[in-house]
């Protein structure tokens, strides 16, 4: 990133943690080997930008989707920032798009009090839709694009009410969204996986098909009432394909304990270190010190990640302490629209908004953590690179008007310009490069 005054000699380096305003070094240019003079190389440089809210702008140069710390190739194209402030695009890291009633007729919900209850409703909503499930995962999917998203977990429910659908939905608008966003998919056994006859067999159809990147499960003790069950067919799809495990856990109490200290078992058994995600969690929050500490230890060894939605105070999971233990934590939308509830934008940065709300997150340090979370800790749940605005990281940011990150996290700023791989796919909260 060379600030607008420097010679073509000269090139400045982010030298920053995330979330920290970066400070500047200059270096002297290593010369272009004659390979690098040969290749074709695609280069943007955007102008005028204040990575993470600097006082200084610079510019942010770009080159084969990745940030680069060398001077810019003769002939790169030029867009300027107009003084905005760069920071890391987003990550859903549990998402529902399947589900979604987004860009549709208004959807009256039924009082409702138990995940059978949702879950009929669920079948009501799928079966009423005019639209395939793919064009309404593209709607929401390209809208998370506009507000800065560059990679998402998406669940879709596995049942045999549906079949195969959800995935093939996702898979359809993933692929047209290839240029804008990555996209991991779970299926996801929504109905139970032994109460539910012939998802079992679902799941194995998808896993074994190469349809999935993960085979998720539900509550095995209190929903699916089959623990070992569960556990050891979900546990076996993904030793047996390849793929891995992302599993609903909701119980608060003892229960959901239970079935964490069944998934450390199994990931250790399995030797699935890296390849096991536990979304919600609810049992953790309300845990002593002592104990989250002895639990956190356990999946920090075995590189088990864990997502919450923050809904609320007393279930939003103790990211700070997690991490402390070094937790890997995401953050994500969950469902958007659809039977279970009216609410969600698939806005990640609103997201992060929404986690320094039930965290009574005050300190700019807290509100900058709850950004952080909504990207670097997402992308750590995905394995994806972080997008930390230095020199070889992916060129996966956004750009909006405003002072700092924590003023960012509270004030949501349109995203004037969203970039993805060195590219802009979203300007003024509209696609571009859109292919249909």
């Amino acid at each position: 990133m060379t600030p607008p005054s420097s010679s073509p000699s000269r090139r400045a380096v982010l030298a920053t943690a995330a979330g920290a305003v970066p400070s500047m070094a200059a270096a002297a240019a290593a010369p272009a080997s004659a390979v690098d003079r040969e290749r074709p190389r695609k280069a943007v440089v955007f102008r005028n930008v204040r990575p993470f809210g600097a006082a200084r702008s610079v510019d942010l140069t770009v080159v084969d989707g990745r940030v680069s710390d060398r001077p810019a190739p003769r002939g790169a194209e030029v867009i300027d920032g107009g003084g905005r402030i760069a920071l890391p695009s987003l990550v859903d890291a549990h998402i529902r798009p399947d589900k979604t009633s987004w860009g549709g007729p208004w959807v009256s919900r039924k009082p409702a009090d138990t995940i059978a209850d949702f879950v009929a409703q669920d079948v009501e909503l799928f079966e009423s839709q005019t639209r395939s499930v793919g064009e309404r995962a593209y709607g929401l999917m390209a809208h998370a694009v506009t507000r800065g998203t560059r990679a998402m977990r998406a669940h879709a429910d596995v049942a045999p009410a549906y079949g195969l659908a959800g995935l093939e939905g996702i898979a359809a608008a993933r692929e047209r969204l290839a240029h804008a966003l990555d996209v991991q998919i779970v299926a996801f056994p929504q109905h139970g996986v032994v109460r539910a006859p012939g998802t079992a067999a679902l799941l194995e159809q998808a896993a074994r098909g190469g349809l999935v990147d993960f085979v998720g499960g539900i509550d095995p003790i209190s929903f699916d009432r089959a623990l070992k069950e569960q556990l050891d067919l979900v546990f076996g799809l993904a030793d047996r394909y390849g793929v891995g495990v992302d599993i609903h856990l909701h119980d608060t109490d003892d229960k959901g304990v239970t079935v964490l200290r069944g998934i450390i078992e199994r990931t250790r058994a399995l030797s699935l270190q890296g390849r096991v995600t536990v979304s919600h969690v609810f049992c953790l929050p309300a845990l002593p010190d002592t104990e989250l500490g002895a639990l956190a230890a356990e999946l920090r060894d075995l590189d088990i990640s864990l997502t919450t939605v923050a809904p609320s105070r007393d279930l939003v999971l103790p990211v700070a302490r997690l991490r402390e233990h070094g937790v890997k934590v995401g953050l994500g939308s969950d469902g958007v629209r659809d039977a279970w509830s009216p609410f969600g934008n698939a806005d990640m940065m609103h997201r992060a908004h929404l986690l320094g709300w039930v965290t009574d997150a005050r300190l700019d340090a807290e509100l900058s953590s709850c950004y952080e979370t909504a990207t670097h800790g997402g992308a750590d749940v995905m394995g994806l690179a972080r997008a930390a605005l230095t020199p070889g990281s992916p060129a996966d940011f956004v750009l909006v008007r405003g002072e700092c990150v924590p003023q960012v996290v509270v004030d949501l700023p349109q995203r004037d310009l969203v970039v993805h791989g060195g590219t802009v796919v979203a300007r003024d909260g509209r696609l571009v490069h859109h292919h249909p």
